[in-house]
């Protein structure tokens, strides 16, 4: 049976490393993505998505602006509002969150329809241009927002809204006779539908989502077939000789066992395949999930949890080709993998599912946002030499330095969503079991028969490796306690009144029954290491690079001077920790090395290099340029001996 998630409304989360950027939600984020959606920040690209809002909703004249996926700028914005105010109620923010769903509802047609692109610019090619068109992901988005909004507020405006638009597509879709046999170009309202499933009990939703999977890659490839129709709309020049992989409609989605095509358009529908397969207890829909999960991170993703190798179409391509200066590594796409990944811990129980959540949290997740909320990363490469990423070459997708907005703005508030939900990647529970998935300190409840029980989290992660817990209002009856022992931890412990206590490892979790309160204490050993790729990653052979605990660090110009790439790290002399007041308290990595040097007067000649003794500094990959622009590396060549 999956685990359920907590309410965001029972988590408090009050943690020395993670509060300082959820306060950055509420505090920065979502009022500077509010400017941005209303075009009052100096030199940022323009969303206009409100406008165009307006514009559908009759409050003004004009024409569409932007991306065909506009509207999910202001949907995700709404869906961090929701989230935001889970966790404590903001009247100032709730009022002009509740002031854009009287816009919505305005625009919104009288069957239920709710598409600016379509409604301003294409109203007779709704529904006609599936692969391009976005439609579907957009209403996905605008469903994931409402249910969040709700919950947070119980305010039903909104979610009717998106209650009509999801009754729309269950009766314009499916197998019936005049209904239309296709599905998402892009995935993403297969998750909006689950979403309104869960917030109203209505099956329907649930089905049309499992129906949207069924039906995709069974026999002629239904893009190829709307490409052909003369009411078919071009809008992407780079869909021409297009590729089904692109869109994983290439076969049944039950029979897929690699990672294919847009990796934000794969990690969203392999969301929704583990929820349907855990629905409806599908064995061969969560045998692929298992292939697909592991087929990206055993040979497609990189150290810091990015995947995408290619910025041409932001996709897979092949196993071990993980490039670092051109890499796409789009947050988005994180963000998809580690919701996949989370939901595959709650299902099976597997820890190791829970430590790519983390991986992707802790690194390619929020190095996509600076410290001061106001610069986001859209790609997050492993290595950068600033002036060489120019535009028409292949590392023009490849940004030197955070960036104020996007032209395409899916990350930016996609990375508000995220940190403001946080605490749904925490724990999992069922019945009387808790899982522990993450060690984030705070405080929660849960909902256990007729019980509540409250625990209390006290964690020094990522620094060190204590957790201490404490566990109040446990039934006569007990429950079950599961600590993740991640893959990193040496020296697991767990200790009840200073006596080291016993555990069963129970697929990676330490399980512990407990029948009255209790308090816990988790100890393991966080050290730095050198790690190695696997040979078949071309680019990275005979490189190492330093992770500590769930952190990887990377090589900044600032502490090691230019030319990073002539940098060889020593690994016999091992690395050595620097606690740095830097970035609100980090804890630095340093360890010897040589840096290769020359006296060559010509491009290419003979001669013999000289090399310098170098003592090397590492900083958490998270933080990398927030020191201003520079170069940066992961990967550093090992001296061979």
């Amino acid at each position: 049976m999956r685990l359920e998630t907590i309410n965001l409304t029972d988590i408090k989360i009050e943690d020395r490393f993670w509060s300082k950027h959820i306060h950055l939600v509420k505090d920065v984020i979502l009022p500077y993505q509010w400017d941005i959606m209303n075009d009052k920040v100096p030199g940022a690209e323009s969303s206009r998505c409100l406008e165009n809002f307006k514009i559908a909703a009759g409050r003004r004249q004009g024409e569409f602006y932007g991306a065909v996926f506009q509207d999910t700028d202001i949907a995700k914005w709404m869906e961090a509002v929701g989230y935001s105010l889970s966790s404590g109620r903001n009247q100032e923010l709730e009022a002009l969150a509740d002031g854009v769903v009287d816009l919505l509802a305005e625009a919104q047609q009288p069957d239920g329809y709710m598409d600016t692109y379509f409604i301003i610019r294409e109203p007779d090619k709704k529904w006609k241009d599936l692969c391009e068109g976005h439609e579907l992901y957009t209403a996905g988005h605008m469903m994931e927002a409402a249910v969040a909004y709700y919950n947070a507020t119980g305010k039903r405006k909104f979610l009717d809204c998106v209650l009509k638009l999801g009754d729309l597509i269950c009766e314009t879709f499916g197998p019936g006779e005049g209904q239309n046999h296709g599905y998402p170009g892009h995935q993403e309202v297969e998750i909006g539908l689950i979403k309104l499933y869960e917030a109203t009990g209505n099956r329907k939703y649930l089905d049309m989502a499992k129906y949207f999977l069924d039906i995709r890659g069974l026999g002629e490839n239904y893009f190829l077939k709307e490409q052909k129709s003369p009411d078919y709309l071009h809008i992407f020049p780079e869909f021409e000789d297009y590729d089904p992989r692109y869109s994983q409609s290439h076969k049944p989605v039950r029979e897929q066992d690699t990672a294919e095509g847009h990796a934000v358009r794969a990690v969203y529908m392999y969301c929704a395949m583990a929820d349907v397969a855990s629905a409806y207890g599908d064995e061969a829909m969560l045998e692929a999930c298992r292939r697909l999960w592991e087929n990206i991170t055993e040979k497609r993703m990189y150290i810091t949890g990015g995947i995408g190798s290619s910025g041409i179409l932001e996709r897979f391509t092949t196993d071990y080709d993980l490039p670092n200066d051109y890499n796409y590594s789009e947050t988005c796409a994180s963000i998809g993998m580690a919701l996949f990944s989370l939901r595959m811990a709650n299902i099976t129980r597997e820890s190791k599912y829970a430590d790519v959540v983390e991986l992707e949290l802790y690194n390619n997740i929020l190095a996509g946002v600076a410290l001061d909320g106001k610069r986001f990363f859209y790609v997050n490469p492993l290595e950068v030499i600033p002036g060489n990423c120019i535009p028409r070459t292949s590392r023009e997708h490849v940004k030197e330095q955070r960036q104020k907005w996007f032209g395409v703005a899916c990350c930016p508030p996609n990375i508000a969503r995220t940190l403001a939900s946080l605490g749904q990647y925490i724990y999992g529970t069922d019945k009387d079991q808790i899982y522990m998935h993450l060690f984030i300190s705070g405080q929660t409840c849960f909902r256990m028969g007729n019980s509540t029980v409250s625990l209390e989290v006290e964690s020094e992660l990522p620094w060190r490796g204590e957790v201490s817990t404490s566990l109040t209002g446990v039934p006569e009856s007990g429950i079950c306690i599961n600590f993740r022992i991640p893959a990193y931890a040496r020296d697991y412990t767990i200790c009840s009144g200073g006596r080291q206590i016993p555990y069963e490892n129970c697929r990676g979790y330490a399980s512990v029954r407990v029948t009255e309160d209790t308090k816990l204490q988790i100890r393991f050993s966080i050290e730095p290491v050198f790690v190695r790729a696997d040979v078949k990653v071309s680019s990275d052979v005979g490189k190492v690079a330093v992770m500590r605990g769930p952190l990887v660090y990377c090589l900044e110009e600032k502490d090691n001077g230019n030319n990073l790439a002539a940098l060889f790290a020593d690994t016999e002399k091992g690395l050595w920790e620097e606690p740095s007041d830097e970035f609100g308290g980090i804890i630095a990595v340093r360890f010897q090395g040589k840096k290769m040097v020359s006296s060559s007067r010509h491009l290419y000649e003979t001669y013999e290099p000289q090399y310098e003794t170098r003592e090397i500094r590492a900083i958490p990959y998270a933080y990398w340029n927030n020191r201003g622009v520079g170069e940066m590396a992961v990967w550093v060549k090992a001296i061979i001996k």
